[in-house]
């Protein structure tokens, strides 16, 4: 990062920072910019790519339809019904 860029940013965030923290940012960036160069200088070229670094196993239940009540028992409390739904109060006229 550089000193324009951060200047940018600053004011994109609206941030005022102080020479001794803008020395900080730059510099924090900097060692995160040499830690990605060491991370690509890693041959990887035989590893296998993984999603997850430890194994995952994951337990899902069988997906199975399962009718657990009719109409007529969901509708049995209903204080009114018509052709199968539930009759509602009109709130609008």
């Amino acid at each position: 990062m550089t000193k324009d860029s951060l200047q940018k940013l600053e004011k994109l965030n609206q941030l005022c920072l102080t020479e001794e923290e803008k020395e900080s940012v730059i510099a924090f960036f900097a060692k995160q910019d040499d830690e990605f160069a060491t991370l690509e200088n890693i041959d990887t070229a035989n590893v296998d790519r993984m999603v997850h670094v430890m194994p995952i196993l994951t337990v899902v239940r069988e997906d199975v339809e399962k009718k657990l009540f009719t109409r007529e028992e969901l509708q049995r409390n209903a204080p009114e019904t018509m052709d199968g739904y539930w009759q509602v109060p009109r709130l609008v006229e």
